[in-house]
């Protein structure tokens, strides 16, 4: 199925399918009335040390990418939880930044494979 990325500064869309957060933090001056999640899935969030180590540089997202895939091994379960869910439905895991430079792309890579 598909699997989209959103900002969740967007507005919800019908076409989100099962919408889900994979921030470990929730994001400033978001409501969770205004979300419309359908689950905050923490725990395929980056680690607080790789994510501040990071800090959302473009340059460091390769290595970033490499070391978060090496932090979901360890995850089995999560994934397998979104993995089901998008066997039913379209899944858009949402993030509070940059949306190229994320672990969303990293789980839609995942997850697509």
């Amino acid at each position: 199925n598909e699997i989209d990325i959103k900002r969740i500064y967007e507005a919800p869309s019908a076409d989100d399918g099962y919408r889900i957060l994979v921030d470990r933090i929730w994001p400033r001056g978001v409501s969770k009335e205004k979300a419309k999640l359908d689950q905050w899935i923490k725990e395929v969030a980056p680690s607080k040390e790789l994510r501040k180590w990071f800090d959302h540089d473009p340059e460091k997202f390769a290595e970033f990418a490499s070391r978060y895939r090496e932090e979901l091994k360890e995850k089995v379960e999560a994934l397998a939880e979104i993995q089901e869910e998008a066997k039913k439905n379209k899944v858009t895991p949402f993030m509070e930044q940059d949306t190229e430079h994320n672990q969303a792309v990293v789980l839609q890579g995942l997850l697509r494979a």
